[in-house]
């Protein structure tokens, strides 16, 4: 009888697994699809198949002239590509290092108008961005920090105020137990040693987290980007350059470069989080702190 209800079991559980499958095989198919219609059309020549609009997806015949024509003498976009990278990175190294240590003084230390700072540092988070934005374009306007100073410009807003930030890493913080931090101050470690040899090796997860959040923000940063470098190409970003061009009267010519130029903009997000995805699951202070 057992047997016969654990058979029905293991079948019952077959028929909810080949159903859930289903299911995410479905939503996968739908999420994918744009992206998979993106990277085809950035293979679909202009000269060849006049860059109309077609009424199929895959290329008849699959050309580089795309990416060609992008890093071609009549298009600026290794320029702006670069642009983006180097907001991005400095964004990334300054938000980290900035984020990272206002969540360890808030984690590990204790002082008058701590929790009052948290507090107001969460409500002022609920406040969208946007609300600043025109206020910031005109601060940054009257320090030459727009159109050809729009690089800065937007590495300075982006990092100002990064260290509102802290909550997820100093929830990260937090779990680690005080007790290295008793027992190497014991030994004569200061703070600053204690965080550089004891806490940071085991937050690596939570501080590859908060660069790759801080990459992203600016690598895919559209509205602010184009206030700042209005009207200056050269200081435009990709994701305000590739807006333009499909805002052109050629907008059939420039489809498919638009594509191959998304395309590439993905690969540097898709290689970071491909390598670093094994720090999103690792523990943290297993085996640390020995009961």
């Amino acid at each position: 009888m057992n047997e016969k209800k654990l058979r029905s079991k293991s079948k019952h559980d077959r028929m909810v697994n080949a159903v859930i499958y289903i299911v995410l095989i479905l939503i996968s198919i739908v999420w994918l699809f744009p992206f998979v219609g993106l990277v085809l059309q950035s293979f679909r020549s202009y000269a060849t198949e006049y860059g109309g609009m077609v009424a199929y997806m895959v290329p008849k015949e699959f050309s580089l002239d795309n990416y060609m024509w992008l890093f071609g003498s009549e298009s600026s976009f290794p320029r702006w590509y670069l642009n983006t990278l180097i907001i991005a990175i400095f964004v990334a190294i300054l938000n980290t290092i900035m984020i990272v240590a206002v969540a360890y003084a808030l984690s590990r230390s204790r002082f008058a108008g701590r929790t009052f700072m948290m507090q107001l540092w969460l409500i002022l988070g609920m406040f969208p961005g946007f609300l600043t934005m025109i206020c910031l374009y005109f601060l940054l306007k009257q320090f030459g920090l727009t159109q050809q100073g729009a690089i800065p410009g937007l590495i300075l807003v982006t990092c100002a105020s990064s260290g509102m930030g802290y909550y997820v890493c100093k929830g990260y913080f937090d779990t680690i137990p005080k007790a290295l931090d008793e027992a190497a101050r014991i030994d004569g470690a200061s703070n600053a040693r204690i965080m550089m040899t004891i806490i940071m090796p085991l937050t690596k997860p939570i501080i590859i987290y908060t660069a790759l959040t801080a990459f992203m923000a600016p690598w895919c940063d559209y509205v602010f980007a184009s206030y700042v470098a209005f009207g200056y190409s050269d200081s435009y970003n990709v994701a305000v350059a590739l807006t333009r061009w499909v805002w052109t009267n050629d907008y059939q010519g420039y489809y498919t470069r638009f594509c191959a130029g998304g395309v590439l903009v993905a690969i540097p997000v898709t290689i970071l989080f491909m390598c670093l995805q094994k720090y999103y699951v690792e523990g943290v202070t297993g085996g640390a702190v020995k009961g």
